[in-house]
């Protein structure tokens, strides 16, 4: 359950352990006893809009298990996001590999995107499934910012360049 809004908060300021950087954290109970913390300053860094609100979900949590250091947990959350924009998009395949293929066969993603995407579900594979090989900090590191390029590749660019094909293709043109 939601935090009360009128219930009272505890409001504090800690120090990153990575980036010697402060954070001020907001902690509130709900009113069925859970609690709930949310980081106030900075702020995470925005998706861009059009981007689906049910993936950029998965995207900002992924981004906190980075921010966390938990960076096998931030692949596995970059490969929902992936399952989640597969879904979105219509795909009918069940399978990630194949869910991917069918992007790349319809023509949503093409050549080294699609490779992108594949390269995604494989270290999302590493984190899910146990082995000695944890994620390591760059790939995670890696992994959150091939998938918000592949997100707005598909929703914001692919968008913007049909409005674009739109308007030039226009009678007033």
């Amino acid at each position: 359950m939601a935090p009360d809004e009128d219930a009272p908060a505890d409001y504090k300021l800690w120090g990153c352990l990575h980036c010697q950087q402060p954070q001020l954290w907001k902690e509130s109970v709900g009113s069925d006893d859970s609690e709930e913390s949310q980081r106030l300053w900075p702020q995470v860094a925005a998706l861009a809009q059009g981007i689906p609100a049910s993936i950029a979900r998965e995207m900002v949590e992924a981004r906190a298990c980075f921010d966390a250091k938990l960076y096998t947990a931030a692949a596995v959350m970059v490969r929902r996001t992936l399952e989640g924009m597969c879904i979105e998009q219509g795909t009918q395949k069940r399978a990630l590999f194949q869910a991917l293929q069918e992007l790349r066969d319809d023509g949503k993603i093409e050549g080294r995107l699609f490779d992108w995407a594949q390269a995604l579900r494989v270290l999302g594979n590493q984190g899910a499934h146990f082995s000695k090989d944890s994620v390591n900090r760059e790939d995670a590191a890696d992994a959150l910012s091939l998938a918000e390029a592949l997100l707005n590749y598909i929703y914001v660019f692919t968008a913007k360049y049909e409005e674009f094909q739109n308007r030039r293709q226009s009678p007033a043109n």
